[in-house]
């Protein structure tokens, strides 16, 4: 009678280390979607060259690979390992 149960605590997957990662990622992705926009033209017979510039065709893309590198490490981050303190 003296003995109390113990009740299951369910326990989150991810902890707020692995949030924070997951909120910089984001922010990549995002940032590189917002660097990608724009440049088209008012009138589409009109040729506009700015579409090709180096922001839209190298950093932008870029940006969102590295965004998607971080997500997975966010994933895939044990925060309850000794290394990760």
């Amino acid at each position: 009678m003296g003995k109390k149960e113990k009740r299951y605590q369910p326990e989150f997957i991810f902890h707020k280390k692995n949030y924070k990662f997951f909120f910089l990622g984001a922010g990549f992705i995002a940032l590189g979607f917002i660097l990608m926009a724009g440049g088209g033209s008012e009138d589409p017979a009109v040729f506009n060259p700015e579409i090709y510039s180096w922001r839209r065709i190298r950093l932008a893309p870029a940006l969102i690979l590295i965004g998607f590198a971080i997500e997975v490490y966010a994933i895939l981050l044990n925060p309850n390992s000794k290394n990760n303190k």
